[in-house]
Formats: structure tokens, C-alpha cells, sequence
């Protein structure tokens, strides 16, 4: 019997965006008006792709973007946590599920040294092209309404739990850490047993505040403002 951690990236395990701070590579450090007016809602994917061949176009490189992303900082104390959760390996299991890239989540979890900690990472495959354009694609298909068309968190982690089962691993307990609204819909999928731990302030803890009582989730809810606050109540689960 293990515990699953699952971790959401931007805004959880790096304090920022890493789609937002690619835009530092930009000339001027910022995007042309109709650029980043052209974003719909729910098509951020198509978005970025978008942003990736103006970057392209302007001859942005691939050591140019590597530099950049890997000065993004990380969530206060969440370095600790993972090397906390790498040192437990024979307790945790431990995923990312992000609407990041794989090229940026890659580097930068490979600059801290911390990449092998994590059993796999579901997010948006992405590669440079021959021409040296970073390209992307959707993490898969879904019929989700709730989530962007390019990745329910959801459908992700029920998925990724099938799956162990099948392979004989049952989770005593499953902890989700995240921020954003896209959070929502998998945290839905969880038990009374689990925990949704959501990022004080942010869009997901804002979403579970506005909740009607009648309609309260099954997993118990602990906020968090720095990743040192989580790694206490992982030392807290352990004991009991």
C-alpha cells in the first residue's frame, strides 16, 4: 500500500507560468497586441502554438528558450518536498499532470536535479522541429466539457489509477496539489480517504470556497500557501 502524490506544475511546483514566461525570450520581452489578443477560451494549446512560431520567426533558438525557462523560480520550499518525497520512494508514488509542455517541464525539473523523483508526467507533448521550432500537440482526446479540449486532468488520473490497479498497486491514500481551475475536475474523482490540497488564493481554492454545502467534495481539503506547509502534513499523514 502506497500513497499517490499528484502534482500540478505551474503555479505549484514552479511559482509562475512557464507558458507566460517564455515570452521573456521575445523581442522586447513581450508579444505583438493581435498575438495575445487571439487567444479563445478553452484553446490555449492552439494559443501557444501561436506564440512558439512568432518566437520561431523572430529566431528565438532552443539554448535561448532552455536559458530562460530554467531561471524560472520555483513554489518556497517545494525543492525540499520533492527531495523529501525522492528520499520515500517506498511510500510515494509521484506524477505531474500539466498543461505544460513536456520540452519546458523537462528542463526545467532537470536543471533542480529532481526529474527522476517523478514516476511519469502527463502534459502536452512538444518538440523542436528540423527548422528549430518548438511544436505541440495534445495530451489526447476527451469528451470532458468542463476541461480545455487538449487535456482533462480528470479522465488523466482515473486513467492513470486503472492502470495500477491492473498492475496490482491500490493507493491507501491519494493527495492532489494544485492551483488552477483546470484542478477542479480531477479532484472531483477523489475519496473520502484523499486530500485536495489547493494553493491558498488561487483559482481552485476560490472554486472550492464557492461551493453550495449540498454539493461538498468527498476528499478532505487542507490549503496551502508554500510547499514546506505541505511537506508538514505529509509528515503529519505518515504518522497516523
Amino acid at each position: 500500500m502506497k500513497f499517490l502524490l499528484i502534482f500540478d506544475f505551474d503555479h505549484t511546483i514552479i511559482d509562475d507560468n512557464s507558458d507566460t514566461w517564455i515570452v521573456k525570450c521575445a523581442p522586447e520581452k513581450k508579444l505583438p497586441s493581435e498575438l495575445k489578443d487571439s487567444y479563445e477560451k478553452g484553446k490555449w494549446n492552439e494559443y501557444m502554438s501561436r506564440v512558439f512560431k512568432y518566437l520561431g520567426d523572430k529566431g528565438i533558438r532552443e539554448y535561448e528558450m532552455k536559458k530562460t525557462m530554467t531561471e524560472i523560480p520555483f513554489t518556497e520550499g517545494m525543492i525540499e518536498l520533492i527531495n523529501f518525497v525522492g528520499k520515500n520512494k517506498d511510500i510515494f508514488d509521484c506524477i505531474i499532470i500539466s498543461d505544460s509542455n513536456t520540452v519546458f517541464i523537462d528542463w526545467i525539473l532537470g536543471a533542480a536535479k529532481v526529474r527522476d523523483v517523478f514516476d511519469e508526467v502527463f502534459t502536452n507533448p512538444a518538440a523542436f522541429s528540423d527548422d528549430g521550432y518548438l511544436t505541440l500537440e495534445c495530451v489526447h482526446v476527451h469528451h470532458c466539457d468542463k476541461c480545455p479540449k487538449n487535456l482533462c486532468k480528470r479522465k488523466v488520473l482515473v486513467e492513470f489509477i486503472d492502470k495500477q490497479l491492473q498492475e496490482g498497486i491500490k493507493y491507501t491514500q491519494i493527495i492532489y496539489l494544485g492551483d488552477g481551475e483546470n484542478d477542479f475536475c480531477p479532484i472531483t474523482s477523489l475519496k473520502k480517504n484523499d486530500v485536495a490540497m489547493p494553493r491558498k488564493g488561487y483559482s481552485l481554492h476560490r472554486l472550492i470556497s464557492e461551493l453550495p454545502q449540498d454539493a461538498s467534495l468527498e476528499p478532505s481539503v487542507i490549503i496551502w500557501s508554500s510547499a514546506s506547509e505541505i511537506l508538514s502534513n505529509l509528515k503529519l499523514i505518515l504518522k497516523e
